[in-house]
């Protein structure tokens, strides 16, 4: 079985607790297939209980990561759980990730030059594209801009941006999750998709264009995937599509959100290696108060398993 790395997070946060939970609670193959990048005090801090390959990168006093409150220790030790990790991946000692939730306030403060898991893990591991996906049991979405300001999404969404994100979105579809003809329904960024150039000129401009580079790189990579767009937002979710491209971050994680919110995977495409994490942060709020629910990182994890046994069909 493929190594599963799992990264622990913000230990001041609901990360830790998260994965012991979900450890404590995972099959013994899936739970013996796993090597956790953290802190084992942490761990034991956070009631794991069950044995399990833990790689310490820190060694963190209590002071240094107290539960819901951020401190520079645990900011620098997110940071280095990441790399450590990544580095096992780029050896070939893992491969697959699930990473649990970071601070980005905080990991920015620690040097880390990235808005987010995904940029940072594209920039590592040398991926030539790479999108965003959540995935749930009812829903799926991916995102062709990501951590973008609201203002500047129409300057930087790209015909290309779109094609990617249909692409990236349908190759995994068919190659690693079992959907042979994914049905991909692709949003507008406008209301009413534009109303035919009453309210932006973006859907016939960028949009339409990008469907159809994407449709044509998916063609070419001999998968049959219907792509139809752009799609009037408010209303295109209600639609028996396989996946969703949404052309921005809120545009796509509001409504999966609403009807996976415990469930929703998210889902890196386009590296050499599966990852996933879940989707919510750190969740300062409620650490180390038995309040935080495992559900999203344990899909994360059954996902990651369940990715990582398929060996994708090189079209």
């Amino acid at each position: 079985m493929t190594k599963l790395g799992i990264t622990l997070g913000d230990p001041s946060g609901i990360g830790p607790e998260i994965v012991a939970a979900t450890l404590d609670g995972a099959a013994a193959d899936v739970r013996a297939s796993c090597v956790v990048f953290g802190d084992a005090g942490v761990l034991a801090r956070a009631g794991l209980r069950s044995a399990v390959d833990i790689r310490a990168i820190t060694r963190l006093a209590p002071d240094d990561a107290p539960l819901g409150r951020p401190t520079p220790a645990g900011a620098a030790a997110q940071v280095a759980y990441l790399e450590a990790a990544v580095a096992a991946a780029r050896a070939g000692e893992v491969g697959a990730l699930v990473t649990a939730p970071i601070s980005k306030k905080q990991v920015a403060s620690a040097g880390f030059a990235f808005p987010g898991h995904t940029e940072f893990l594209a920039e590592r591991l040398n991926a030539k594209e790479h999108a965003m996906m959540l995935a749930g049991p009812r829903m799926r979405v991916v995102l062709a801009t990501i951590h973008v300001a609201l203002a500047d999404v129409p300057k930087v969404l790209t015909a290309d941006a779109v094609a990617r994100a249909v692409f990236l979105g349908g190759e995994v579809l068919a190659t690693r999750l079992g959907v042979a003809t994914p049905r991909i329904g692709v949003l507008g960024l406008n209301p009413h998709a534009g109303e035919a150039g009453m309210f932006g000129d973006e859907e016939a401009r960028v949009v339409a264009p990008g469907i159809a580079a994407g449709r044509a790189r998916l063609a070419a990579a001999g998968i049959a995937a219907s792509v139809e767009g752009p799609l009037v937002p408010d209303a295109a979710y209600r639609r028996p599509y396989d996946l969703f491209v949404a052309l921005y971050h809120d545009q796509g994680l509001i409504p999966i959100k609403l009807v996976d919110f415990d469930l929703a995977v998210n889902v890196t495409l386009g590296l050499p290696i599966v990852r996933t994490s879940p989707d919510h942060g750190v969740a300062y709020d409620i650490a180390g108060k038995g309040r935080a629910r495992k559900e999203s990182f344990d899909a994360a994890l059954r996902l990651a398993s369940d990715m990582s046994r398929v060996t994708p069909v090189l079209r």
